[in-house]
């Protein structure tokens, strides 16, 4: 469990799903579906969904691909961290809305698996979260071009070593959308 005192919360993160990241991404309508599987089944538990939205020198604020796609709707209530960096931790508001939510565990998807989402994951395990990796709802475009692995070996890799990262006092993992236990709200 959690090593976050009082955070007995589990959320649903749901990082970079915007237009101009996954435009191109690898089995993007089937990750995009999956996310907005989980979107649904995590409100009607009543499981906080936690958006996060990237802006950078390639990806600008209120620029055509900045947006979340148009398959996927946050909430008025639901909470959007706006980030600049890969770690949606670092230099955000994240913590703070986590830690009003008691969440000591989270369930990640979204994009790009080889950057946010592994330094997203990492960022949540050394402080001391609890992280679950939805195996079929995080995606990466192909950058293989510049020496990188397919994006399908990036995504299986990725799926591969989470499944088996741990931590004193705190667990990791990986899930398929259909096997996602949100474990409810308190």
């Amino acid at each position: 469990m959690t090593t976050l005192e009082n955070r007995p919360n589990t959320a649903l993160l749901v990082v970079d799903v915007q237009v101009g990241v996954v435009e191109g991404a690898y089995e993007r309508d089937a990750v995009v579906a999956n996310i907005g599987s989980l979107v649904e089944q995590a409100r009607g538990q009543r499981v906080p969904v936690v958006w996060v939205q990237h802006s950078d020198e390639n990806l600008e604020r209120g620029s055509d691909g900045w947006p979340i796609v148009p398959e996927l709707t946050p909430g008025e209530a639901e909470p959007l961290v706006e980030k600049n960096y890969g770690d949606s931790f670092e230099d955000t508001t994240l913590e703070s809305v986590l830690s009003d939510l008691e969440v000591g565990r989270l369930v990640v998807v979204g994009a790009q698996t080889d950057a946010c989402i592994r330094s997203t994951l990492h960022g949540a395990l050394v402080r001391g979260y609890d992280a679950l990796l939805v195996s079929d709802a995080h995606t990466t475009e192909d950058q293989s071009e510049w020496g990188a692995p397919t994006p399908e070996k990036v995504v299986a890799h990725t799926n591969l070593y989470w499944t088996y990262q741990t931590a004193p006092g705190r667990t990791a993992g990986t899930a398929t959308t259909k096997d996602v236990d949100f474990g409810g709200a308190s």
